[in-house]
């Protein structure tokens, strides 16, 4: 039984995915096992930019970070990601499940495409991304140290959203409950799936939301202010390493209290 610090948390040399690992969330996550030495593969739709910060995670180390675009909205791009990546590896130790969409428009004009576009990439493509990855996640997984599977949520899916984003609080939502149905089946194979359920983080998706109402979702948060790189990075690293080896099918809002704040 190892107790040590640096054991529990350890994430070192093993191999993980994180979509849409090129900037926001995904980049905070795919920086933070880097970090910690694991070897990370980040995909994103620009190769330009998923080879450049590639590039700049593994300068840093002391782990390393490899590029492989691919636009997740479709599934011949899903099946050619999980290709590239098994030419190189037998075996992944974690899933990060974090592309995603998000659009905002009245409820009138609401349009059909966008509703079909985040629900898509949101949560169709993810499971659709689980089942591509289960050969790899299956090869990694033992009974004393699971594969992993983290679902990015949010916290949308958990209450009604300033904006008017009907198609992403309505994915979201749908994400965790397809995280404690996915984890209910994939416990016999010694894969935990979780959720994690992010408030506001300096993200590119957050940075319109940030300049318009930055001082008013301060003052939502109970904690009084945005969370930072680590306070996601550190809540992946949990869920994927011993720490987090009997956790499955939680869903875990990292949001500084926003959802427990009471309400006038």
């Amino acid at each position: 039984m190892s107790m040590h610090n640096s054991s529990l948390f350890n994430v070192k040399d093993k191999v993980v995915l994180v979509t849409g690992g090129s900037r926001g969330i995904g980049l905070m996550i795919a920086h933070g096992f880097v970090a910690n030495g694991a070897k990370v593969y980040i995909s994103s739709r620009s190769a330009k930019v998923c080879d450049k910060v590639a590039e700049e995670l593994s300068k840093l180390g002391p782990g390393k970070c490899i590029s492989v675009p691919a636009d997740l909205q479709s599934l011949d791009e899903v099946k050619r990601l999980v290709a590239e990546i098994s030419k190189h590896e037998s075996k992944v130790h974690v899933l990060v499940n974090n592309a995603g969409a998000t659009w905002g428009e009245s409820l009138a004009t609401y349009p059909d495409q966008a509703f079909e576009k985040v629900m898509n990439l949101n949560l169709k493509r993810v499971f659709s991304l689980t089942q591509a990855m289960l050969p790899l996640l299956d090869a990694a997984a033992t009974q004393t140290a699971p594969s992993s599977i983290i679902n990015i949520g949010s916290v949308d899916g958990f209450h009604v959203p300033m904006q008017e984003t009907f198609a992403y609080s309505a994915s979201k939502a749908a994400l965790h409950q397809m995280t404690r149905v996915l984890a209910s089946h994939l416990g016999s194979r010694h894969i935990t799936c979780n959720a994690i359920a992010p408030g506001p983080f300096e993200s590119k998706m957050m940075a319109q939301t940030l300049k318009d109402f930055g001082d008013v979702i301060v003052a939502s948060v109970p904690l009084g202010r945005i969370g930072q790189p680590e306070d996601i990075a550190a809540t992946a690293i949990y869920l994927a390493s011993r720490a987090g080896a009997y956790t499955t099918g939680t869903v875990i809002p990292v949001d500084g209290g926003i959802l427990v704040k009471a309400k006038a």
